[in-house]
């Protein structure tokens, strides 16, 4: 195993710009502090763990494919942060130059620090202009060691008038205690469609911290699908930019947390072109002692007259100790758009529930099939509908077990 430390990052290899970029980072690693609770990016959640616990592993775990993508327009397997699998792609670590993305604010995020200290290597997409594909290109991202943290790096560049479909599928056993600090970068150009699906299963041990940042350029389009289904405690950070005129986000989510998990959503939708649109639209359930938060802004620079974005956030609590934040924000500073917000969080509908077993149905039957609706919006959104009847499946399980064992 291998410390986090200025000379494990130093030790790492790859292009001249990787290297010092790293060091960079490790530089402000080796003073950097677990995150302040008092911190609004970190409200809400008790993190419980320190990463300097934790090591880089020394070699990869053994893995396979196991997401069912058909066929496929490229392949990439991540195992404990090295790339034991790539068909389709280039890797980080073969690029002369850093592939273009957006700025990261490391300051208030340790989490961050380390990724740019100790990634090794990475998985880059690269759309050429015009290019399409009707395929879905697979990266599979799996922890398989107790006590490692390690850091996934995807990269997509998708020049104008491209077209791509894109399925990450993470992963672990529910014993690995692990930390997994994925990282995926998108830069959309002119009239780009990028359509990415994140579907997360972590083990009930692993604890994922991602970290995605979107740009998107004129009139082009990305679709980000994610489902949060495992890991005790599993955090998404996300940022868009919508840089050029015409630039469109399109969010859809759903994430089902059970006993102790934590889901934690934190998004961030800046509109910096007139003309720009967003639609985030994110549904949770809780069951058991389950602890979910969603915090979401949209800010609308100056200049983006005439921008759309929206907004929604709907939790079920299902359980006496679960719990759900839910906090939409809006920060307007042009005066021609068009924007809102909505968030609910509560129970089941009891009407619903009365409607359900006045016709025979028991309760329990009735409340699954609440719950079934509930999800159904999101799932029918989401970019990836190849995915759609094997999350169907993973959230009646889940739902079905928590009724059998008293915790809904």
């Amino acid at each position: 195993m291998k410390p986090l430390d200025l000379s494990t990052s130093a030790a790492l290899g790859g292009p001249a710009w990787l290297i010092a970029s790293r060091a960079a980072a490790a530089n402000a690693f080796s003073n950097a502090a677990m995150p302040d609770p008092q911190l609004e990016q970190w409200r809400y959640v008790d993190l419980e763990f320190d990463i300097a616990d934790y090591h880089l592993a020394d070699a990869p775990g053994d893995a396979r494919y196991e997401a069912e993508a058909g066929h496929t327009a490229g392949r990439a397997l991540i195992v404990d942060g090295f790339i034991r699998d790539i068909d389709g792609f280039s890797r980080l670590s073969e690029l002369s130059a850093a592939p273009s993305s957006p700025d990261i604010d490391t300051a208030a995020d340790v989490f961050a620090i380390a990724h740019s200290a100790f990634v090794d290597d990475g998985v880059v997409l690269h759309l050429e202009r015009g290019q399409t594909e009707s395929d879905t290109y697979l990266v599979e991202v799996v922890a398989t060691r107790d006590g490692t943290v390690s850091f996934p790096s995807f990269t997509v560049v998708a020049e104008q008038s491209s077209e791509s479909s894109i399925l990450v599928f993470c992963r672990s056993d529910d014993d690995v205690d692990a930390i997994v600090i994925p990282r995926i970068t998108i830069d959309a150009g002119p009239a780009a469609n990028v359509n990415v699906t994140i579907v997360q299963e972590w083990g009930d041990a692993t604890r994922a911290l991602a970290q995605l940042h979107t740009s998107i350029e004129r009139d082009a389009r990305v679709h980000l699908g994610e489902v949060g289904l495992g890991g005790v405690y599993s955090r998404l950070f996300f940022t868009v930019d919508l840089e050029g005129s015409g630039a469109h986000s399109e969010i859809t989510g759903l994430y089902f947390g059970d006993e102790d998990q934590t889901l934690d959503y934190r998004a961030t939708i800046n509109h910096q072109a007139p003309r720009t649109t967003s639609n985030m639209f994110l549904k949770g359930a809780v069951e058991g002692s389950a602890h979910s938060v969603f915090t979401g802004m949209i800010r609308i620079e100056e200049e983006a007259q005439q921008t759309n974005a929206h907004q929604t956030n709907r939790n079920l609590v299902l359980s006496r100790d679960a719990s759900a934040e839910s906090v939409p924000n809006l920060e307007i500073l042009a005066n021609d758009v068009a924007c809102g917000h909505a968030s609910t969080v509560g129970p089941l509908d009891e009407e619903q529930r009365y409607y359900l077993t006045s016709r025979g149905l028991d309760r329990d039957r009735a409340d699954r099939l609440q719950v079934r609706g509930f999800f159904e919006e999101a799932i029918g959104r989401l970019p990836n509908q190849a995915v759609a009847p094997g999350i169907r499946k993973i959230v009646a399980t889940k739902y079905a077990e928590a009724q059998a064992a008293g915790r809904a």
